[in-house]
């Protein structure tokens, strides 16, 4: 068979993806792109939780789903400090429509004695997060952690799930963070619980740079 013959059968083929195909296909996407941002939308609530890994690292994927289609995402880290995170240098460099914020000092949270700069700059996170969801600009805001600072009493869940109730239609939220409350549980439309069935930490090996952080 010759190489047009070949061609030829290959573009009456069912899902054979020719270059005018590909090309058609993607005027089509950026349609139905288009349609979707200017369609009422729902936002609903998910919740990452348990003791395995994968939380944020969830989260952030949805983040880079939503941004791949234009959309506005905003990230609050309760308890994290560290401005190196590989996700942070990825965002800062490559995804301009992300607003990151830290929330969060470079050590450890007292769980019975929570050290005031930490309810400080927790607090001060909360407020940041708390104005992301109710302007209405971000599709997608992730309180990363907030599970965890909840239980540490740096943010009130009262005032937590207030936020979440009030937020525009369209603003999707998601809560991360171990040990998730029973009332944030019941809130969220969406529960995700990662449980550690086997963790590389038990053998010794430590956090590395673009895995772990």
């Amino acid at each position: 068979m010759s190489d047009d013959e070949q061609h030829g059968d290959d573009e009456q083929r069912p899902g054979f993806e020719g270059l005018g195909q590909k090309h058609w296909k993607s005027d089509r996407v950026k349609d139905l792109e288009r349609e979707e941002r200017h369609a009422p939308r729902p936002g609903y609530v998910q919740v990452y939780t348990g003791d395995g890994k994968g939380k944020t690292t969830a989260s952030l994927g949805l983040v880079a789903r939503a941004a791949g289609y234009g959309h506005r995402a905003c990230i609050v880290s309760f308890l994290k400090g560290d401005p190196n995170y590989g996700e942070l240098r990825f965002i800062r460099e490559h995804m301009p429509m992300v607003d990151y914020h830290l929330a969060g000092r470079m050590n450890f949270v007292d769980p019975n004695d929570p050290d005031p700069a930490d309810v400080a700059i927790a607090r001060e996170g909360f407020d940041t997060a708390r104005a992301a969801i109710s302007s209405g600009d971000y599709h997608l805001v992730v309180l990363d952690e907030v599970n965890v600072a909840v239980n540490l009493g740096l943010v009130d869940e009262d005032e937590l799930l207030a936020v979440v109730d009030e937020r525009p239609e369209h603003v999707e939220v998601v809560l991360t963070g171990r040990d998730a409350s029973q009332r944030i549980v019941e809130r969220a439309d969406l529960v995700t619980e990662m449980r550690m069935v086997k963790h590389f930490y038990e053998a010794g090996i430590p956090a590395r740079r673009g895995i772990e952080f």
